[in-house]
């Protein structure tokens, strides 16, 4: 499986879009510090991902995902979240 996954900055509460075959793995990455792009923002947390099969369909939907229109929707889908409520 290939997964998208946007990950939220605990300390600038930004968010962060990649793909990658090992979620639990990426994650730990980003958050040893290990990714030059994010190791700055540590600590993240994981409030998204979509599976798929097919890694173009994966890179496709990551590209659409830091588009504006992306952005809405991943603001629409998780808006309690990102405005801090459960």
């Amino acid at each position: 499986m290939h997964y998208i996954y946007v990950l939220k900055s605990k300390k600038d509460k930004k968010l962060y879009i990649g793909h990658t075959k090992d979620l639990k793995e990426r994650l730990a990455y980003h958050n040893k510090g290990f990714v030059k792009s994010t190791m700055k923002r540590r600590p993240f947390e994981l409030v998204y991902y979509e599976a798929s099969h097919d890694l173009r369909d994966v890179i496709k939907r990551e590209k659409y995902l830091k588009t504006t229109y992306g952005h809405r929707y991943l603001h629409n889908r998780l808006c309690n979240h990102l405005k801090g409520k459960e």
